[in-house]
């Protein structure tokens, strides 16, 4: 089987780690808090992200920010880059939802040195990575794409290519950025229904089946008891935290002032997304959670 190696083991790393070894590959493992090594079945723990990095086929990183995966693979006056210290046959994947000039950056360098290198976020939140039903969004060169897809695939169902490096990362911010007016609009429109008297439930089911439908009334209903399963009936714990759907919400405006596009409705959703988090402290709420800015009582 395969020699991975994998850094960042939080909410989506680490699943996807276990995933990984639980098909059989072998998995060097390594985070900055050192639990979180240990809570990968079957990864071996490193002492360093370099331990990690060295005498593997593949390796895989999932990280916060742009500025880390620059440190991680470019380095800095401190120490050298990771893309100077591995195997040119190693191949990369990030798996970070990053800014798209972080992401061509490092995969330029990559180039340089011969080593293949895809950016590949995810979408399918923290169930996705738990299941190995990820969707992974893929900028990259083709050959470094139909060399990534066999160990993507024990990780997710759904692995798209979507150009050069760092299209993965536009593809996914475009997706984010859609999510969070689709969310926005359908906890506004359920709102005013429960406002004049309607069961948000049936008005749901209305709205499924007609023009109004879309994925957060399908899989992800945002008021509380209309769905099963979902953060709104667990008092919005878990799932697609608002700091990160802001982070994504950022990322869509920085892209979109390098590329002097307009898109006044993801300034909109990231404005409300902002008030939301300020005025209800849910930073580390579930994003569905923005249905308490149209009907705070659902707080409780």
């Amino acid at each position: 089987m395969t020699a991975i190696g994998f850094i960042g083991l939080g909410n989506m790393g680490g699943p996807m780690a276990a995933n990984l070894a639980a098909a059989g590959h072998t998995v060097k493992v390594f985070d900055l808090v050192p639990d979180l090594m240990a809570s990968v079945a079957g990864g071996i723990a490193c002492s360093s992200a370099l331990q990690a990095a060295q005498d593997v086929d593949v390796f895989v990183s999932m990280l916060p920010a742009g500025q880390h995966v620059r440190g991680l693979y470019l380095g800095n006056e401190q120490q050298p880059g990771l893309l100077s210290q591995m195997a040119a046959s190693t191949l990369v994947i990030d798996c970070s939802t990053i800014d798209p000039a972080s992401a061509r950056a490092v995969g330029e360098a990559a180039g340089s040195l011969g080593i293949d290198m895809i950016d590949a976020p995810v979408s399918g939140g923290t169930a996705g990575a738990q299941n190995g039903t990820l969707t992974f969004i893929v900028g990259g060169s083709p050959n470094a794409f139909d060399r990534a897809e066999p160990v993507l695939s024990v990780m997710g169902a759904n692995t798209f290519h979507a150009g050069g490096a760092g299209a993965g990362q536009v593809a996914k911010i475009c997706n984010n950025m859609l999510l969070a007016i689709l969310m926005s609009g359908t906890a506004e429109a359920l709102s005013l229904g429960v406002d004049n008297g309607l069961d948000p439930a049936v008005l749901s089911e209305i709205m499924k089946v007609s023009s109004g439908g879309n994925w957060a009334l399908n899989v992800y209903n945002p008021f509380p008891g209309v769905m099963e399963g979902v953060p709104a009936s667990r008092g919005y714990e878990g799932g697609f935290l608002v700091d990160l759907m802001r982070k994504d919400l950022n990322l869509a405006l920085q892209t979109a002032q390098a590329s002097d596009s307009a898109i006044p409705l993801g300034g909109l959703a990231n404005n409300l997304y902002q008030v939301h988090r300020q005025t209800h402290d849910a930073g580390r709420l579930d994003f569905s959670s923005i249905a308490w800015l149209y009907k705070p009582d659902l707080k409780k």
